[in-house]
C-alpha cells in the first residue's frame, strides 16, 4: 500500500525582500516557519507586495497575491493554509473562497468561541502588534455585549513593531519581544482586571507564549492553537 505523503500546512508568508525561494533567518520555536514548532510540515509561499506596514494597514489590492500564493500553495500540496500576519484576516474570506481546503489566516477567528468560553463577567484580551490598525470587522462580533468584553493592546512603538515596518525587517531578539508583550500585558491587565485569558493577534508572540501563561496564570491563545486544530480535522 503506497504511503500517503506529508500532510503540509500552507502559510502565506510576508514580503521580507528575500529571493525567491529563500528560508527565513532562523527563527524560535513558537514561529509558524519553524519546522519545530509543529509536529507537521509547513510550506510557504511570500504574498507579493505585502509588507508588514502594508498589511496591517489594510490594503485590499493584495487580494489577488493572497489568492494566488494559496493556489500555488495548494498546488505544492497544502491541506490547509494559514498566514504570517493576523491582519491578513482582511482577506480570509477571498482567499477561502479560492483554495478548496480549511483556511484560517489569523487567529482573531477565534474571538467569538473564546468568549463563549469565558464566564459572562470575564474579559478576552487580544494583544496584537498594532492596535491603531485593528479594526471592528476584524473581531467577527454582531453583539454590542460581547464587543464590550474584549479589550485590545497593542505594542505599538516597541522594538518588534519598529523592525517590522523597515525593508527588510531586521530579526528580533526574543527578549525584545518578550519585554514587549510582558509590558502590555501588565498595562492590560491593572486596567482591566477581569482578564481571564489573552489572544495573541501577532504570530511572533508565540514564541512568549509560555513566559506570559507562567507570568499570568492565564490562558493565551495564538496563531498556532489555530493551525494545530485545523491540521487536527485533515487528512
Amino acid at each position: 500500500m503506497a504511503s500517503l505523503p506529508p500532510r503540509s500546512l500552507g502559510i502565506l508568508r510576508l514580503e521580507r525582500g528575500l529571493p525567491p525561494g529563500a528560508a527565513p533567518w532562523m527563527l524560535p520555536p513558537g514561529y509558524l516557519l519553524n519546522p519545530a514548532t509543529f509536529d507537521f510540515e509547513v510550506i510557504w509561499e511570500t504574498v507579493e507586495g505585502a509588507w508588514a506596514d502594508v498589511v496591517i494597514r489594510g490594503d485590499r489590492g493584495l487580494e489577488p497575491a493572497c489568492t494566488a500564493a494559496a493556489k500555488r500553495l495548494v498546488e505544492r500540496g497544502a491541506v490547509a493554509i494559514t498566514s504570517s500576519c493576523g491582519f491578513f484576516i482582511r482577506h480570509q474570506a477571498a482567499v477561502a473562497a479560492s483554495a478548496n481546503v480549511p483556511v484560517a489566516t489569523s487567529s482573531l477567528l477565534l474571538v467569538p468561541a473564546l468568549l463563549r468560553q469565558l464566564s459572562p463577567t470575564a474579559k478576552l484580551a487580544v494583544l496584537t502588534a498594532d492596535s491603531t490598525y485593528l479594526a471592528e470587522d476584524m473581531l467577527g462580533l454582531d453583539n454590542p455585549k460581547d464587543r464590550a468584553r474584549v479589550v485590545i493592546a497593542g505594542v505599538e512603538g516597541g522594538t518588534l513593531w519598529r523592525n517590522e515596518l523597515q525593508r527588510p525587517p531586521p530579526p528580533t531578539e526574543v527578549s525584545d519581544i518578550e519585554k514587549d508583550v510582558v509590558d502590555c500585558v501588565l498595562q492590560i491587565r491593572a486596567a482591566h482586571p477581569e482578564i481571564a485569558a489573552i489572544l495573541f493577534e501577532c504570530t511572533a508572540f508565540p514564541c512568549v507564549a509560555p513566559a506570559i501563561r507562567h507570568m499570568t496564570g492565564l490562558p493565551i491563545y495564538d496563531i498556532t492553537t489555530l493551525c494545530r486544530m485545523t491540521m487536527s480535522t485533515v487528512v
